[in-house]
């Protein structure tokens, strides 16, 4: 497409845009848009109006335009054809409408006119026209109508290009029974931008950093706004630029922003943490290319942070520095050096590190850094002496962690003196040689002088007296001199005692000076023993037992010395000539240095079954040698086919003749009779009571309830209670059938339920004292009644009342009734005769 007006363009698409600001117009404008083919030589034109509310145009037709069709506004007219055309016959084309450009915001009137839509059949048939798609029919509807008969198309309210930036709608032709008469046309709408949105920040704050002595030029960060409009012309082109920056040191300008991408970077150099740590620099963002008379504008705010290099050595604040240090004291602080570093705190750039170079060559101390104020400690870590060093001077620069940055002379290190002063301290006497061996023969008689175990006191300056005396001492075997030090036996030393591991003996001391305070020091004496011979050797084992044939085995013999080499073996088995039948009876054998056999002599042929007592002389090696006789008891007995000792030769060879044996068999039956009838009689004993009657019936049971009051008891013999008699029979019919005569107390009358007359009026203990009288009877002449206390049974009231029934008691308080007979009962029924006998009331 080509405009014969140079202030508008046609885009591929067909739509009019205008190349520069357009002021409003009074009038329209209008030119001419020719469009030409790629393929096709033919050209077309087309005029447009324009104005500021609207547009008109023109679109190919059938046939060429009128007088009255170009006096009409909004028409759409056919297309005609160029003259250049060489006289090419025009061909019939599609419904073609160029693009509708409607800005967005318009104020109206409203509906507002767009464009109209006519088919030259309309001339002969009467048409309808209507649109379809988003806008019209679909949501948002509305938006779009059309006259149906006119066919001319409106907008009902303001466009908004952010919403929606296009429609595309379809134009359809009817007749007026809905035949279509044409194919349906496309139709689309661009909404103009209008510059109706301020550039937005993605934040309102940016942070962004950059490092001291930066060069001109550096990166510090990026702000970004973003404008609604569109980004393709000036309403959405958004420029950037600095409106401020605080503080304005060391110049008011130290940054610049690129104003189409927004990078801030440095312009001049100067930045210094330690004077301005930090920038606060105001962006404004303005749309219209940064046209500050017709775009809008806004603004943010940028941090900028100025970060710490290392450009600043840390400075000792003094050139000496002195303290003091205890001798033989580790792990404390003697002096504390202050330095001054301007890079930021707590960081490794403001750090300091200590180095002692000068001083101190034996590594005494060691500097730590005090993390929170970088101060350096001056620390003991190997003990001092102040006999060997009264003082030290030391040598100690500081750097910081990190290196230093580029360009500051990093030659440059602080340098500072220590004094360190040694103070005097009372030290603990010292054992020369600590512990002490020596070597002595075990068996030195007491009060025997072994060494003089000395210490010797350090403090060279402080003349002082040293005093010994005794710490460890397991045997109690050693005594020492308090002030010599000269330590003596106090008894034999003996190699083999159990205080010895591995012929060591060892002992420790105390050595303690006269200073303030006293320091005190231990030393440890080993004596080591050397063996003597003074341990004769033992035989091993000291039983055994032998077959009684002359060809039975040999006893097998160990021998065993306490002594060492060379003292112990090889060892020297002998028999000794007295008495003479032990050579005459046996042979020993030596097999190696510390074994030997014993066998009975080939001599004879039998030897009686016993024990025998067979003396041994065994000698060790040592210089002088020693002996020991050591006896093993032999017991001889008959043997089996395997040899070994049959039971009754066993006993026999216990020393145990057939007349014993026979004795000690005769006592184990007798001691079996006796054990079988004692169990034969605690059974029938135990038969008899199961058959003696029981006290009361078992729901009566009052075991459980007895209670005792001052009883006293009948001794040690009264403890055994028959608790049987405490137990009610299950049936009476046993006492029953019981013959008459002395019957128990403990055991319930029974008989026919007897009528008992009415209470007579003299005094007569009644069926209760009856009762009574025969239970003492019957416990008098019981020959199986223990002769101790027993319980009885005095709960019994009979089996029948003489007053019949309850109900018939008289209340009356006058009566022929005697109660005096009570006083018979004995002193405890006295009181109930007083109470209810003595006469009539008064």
């Amino acid at each position: 497409y080509e405009s014969s007006d140079p202030d508008f363009k046609v885009r591929m698409d067909g739509s009019i845009y205008a190349v520069r600001e357009m002021p409003r117009l009074s009038e329209a404008v209008q030119f001419t848009v020719t469009a030409r083919g790629t393929t096709d030589p033919q050209t077309w034109e087309t005029t447009v109006r324009l104005s500021m509310e609207g547009q008109d145009v023109t679109l190919p037709d059938e046939t060429s335009p009128t007088e009255s069709d170009l006096q009409t506004e909004n028409t759409l007219l056919p297309w005609k054809q160029h003259p250049r055309s060489s006289g090419l016959k025009r061909q019939k084309r599609d419904w073609v409408i160029p693009p509708v450009n409607v800005p967005e915001n318009s104020r109206g009137p409203f509906p507002q006119m767009l464009v109209r839509i006519r088919s030259d059949k309309d001339k002969a048939i009467q048409l309808r026209y209507s649109i379809t798609g988003v806008g019209a029919d679909q949501p948002p509807v509305e938006i779009f109508s059309i006259d149906p008969v006119a066919g001319k198309m409106y907008v009902t309210k303001p466009l908004d290009r952010e919403e929606r930036a296009s429609y595309h709608l379809r134009a359809h032709a009817v007749d007026m029974n809905g035949n279509k008469v044409e194919n349906p046309i496309d139709l689309y709408i661009y909404v103009i931008d209008m510059n109706d949105n301020r550039p937005e920040f993605l934040n309102q704050v940016y942070n962004g950093s950059v490092d001291e002595g930066s060069k001109p030029g550096s990166s510090v960060m990026k702000v970004t706004a973003n404008d609604a409009d569109d980004d393709t012309t000036p309403n959405g082109m958004v420029r950037y630029r600095i409106l401020s920056q605080s503080p304005h040191s060391p110049i008011p300008n130290m940054f610049t922003i690129n104003s189409e991408t927004g990078d801030i970077v440095t312009v001049a150099a100067g930045l210094d943490r330690e004077k301005v740590s930090q920038y606060t620099v105001i962006i404004q963002a303005t749309d219209m290319e940064g046209n500050l008379n017709f775009g809008l504008s806004n603004t943010a705010t940028a941090i900028i942070t100025v970060t710490d290099v290392n450009d600043n050595p840390p400075e000792l604040t003094a050139s000496t520095f002195s303290g003091e240090v205890p001798e033989n004291k580790v792990n404390i602080v003697v002096a504390n050096l202050t330095v001054v570093d301007r890079d930021q705190p707590q960081t490794a750039n403001w750090y300091a590190v200590y180095r002692i170079v000068g001083g101190d060559p034996s590594g005494h101390f060691t500097i730590r850094t005090d993390p929170a104020t970088n101060n350096g400690m001056v620390t003991v870590v190997k003990p001092v002496d102040f006999e060997m060093n009264r003082a030290f001077m030391l040598t100690v620069i500081v750097s910081n962690q990190a290196q230093l940055a580029n360009g500051i002379q990093s030659s440059f290190q602080s340098t500072a003196g220590v004094t360190i002063s040694v103070m005097d301290s009372n030290e603990a006497p010292q054992f020369p040689t600590n512990p002490r061996l020596i070597r002595f023969e075990e068996g030195v008689p007491a009060g025997t002088a072994l060494t003089t175990f000395s210490a010797a006191d350090p403090d060279r300056f402080m003349p002082q007296t040293i005093r010994y005396s005794k710490l460890s001492d397991p045997a109690n075997w050693l005594k020492i001199n308090a002030t010599s030090g000269q330590i003596t036996t106090m008894a034999v030393l003996d190699r083999e005692s159990s205080f010895i591991k591995n012929n060591i003996y060892e002992a420790t001391f105390l050595a303690v000076d006269n200073g303030s305070p006293p320091a005190s020091g231990t030393g440890t004496l080993q004596i080591y023993l050397i063996d003597i011979n003074d341990n004769p050797p033992e035989l091993l084992p000291k039983e055994a037992q032998i077959c009684e044939n002359p060809n039975a085995n040999a006893i097998n013999i160990t021998a065993a010395d306490a002594d060492t080499d060379p003292n112990v073996g090889p060892f020297i088995f002998e028999l000794p000539s007295y008495p003479s039948g032990v050579q005459r009876n046996w042979t020993i054998t030596r097999l190696t240095g510390d074994y030997a056999q014993l066998k009975l002599s080939q001599r004879i042929m039998h030897l009686e079954s016993g024990v025998y007592d067979v003396p041994i002389i065994i000698t060790d090696s040592g210089n002088p040698p020693l002996s020991n006789t050591t006896v093993i008891k032999v017991k001889v007995c008959p043997c089996d086919e395997n040899r070994d000792c049959m039971t009754i030769g066993a006993v026999a060879a216990a020393g145990l003749g057939t007349g014993a044996i026979i004795a000690i068999l005769i006592c184990i039956i007798i001691l079996l009779t006796m054990v079988l009838l004692f169990v034969l009689w605690m059974k029938r004993r135990e038969k008899e009571r199961q058959t003696k009657q029981l006290l009361i019936d078992p729901e009566d049971d009052v075991r459980d309830n007895i209670l005792k009051y001052d009883e006293e008891g009948g001794g040690e013999e009264d403890q055994d209670y028959d608790l049987s008699q405490l137990q009610q029979p299950e049936s009476l019919d046993h006492i029953i059938t019981k013959p008459s005569g002395i019957r128990r107390v403990d055991e319930r009358p029974v008989g026919a339920e007897p009528q008992y007359p009415s209470r007579p009026v003299i005094p007569h203990p009644g069926d209760i004292g009856d009762f009574i009288n025969e239970g003492l009877r019957a416990a008098d002449n019981d020959p199986t009644a223990p002769p101790y206390d027993s319980l009885l049974v005095f709960d019994y009231e009979g089996s029948g009342s003489t007053a019949g029934s309850v109900s018939s008691l008289n209340s009356s308080s006058t009566g022929d009734q005697d109660y005096d007979y009570l006083n018979d009962w004995g002193p405890r029924f006295k009181k109930l005769a007083d109470m209810y006998g003595g006469g009539e009331e008064e």
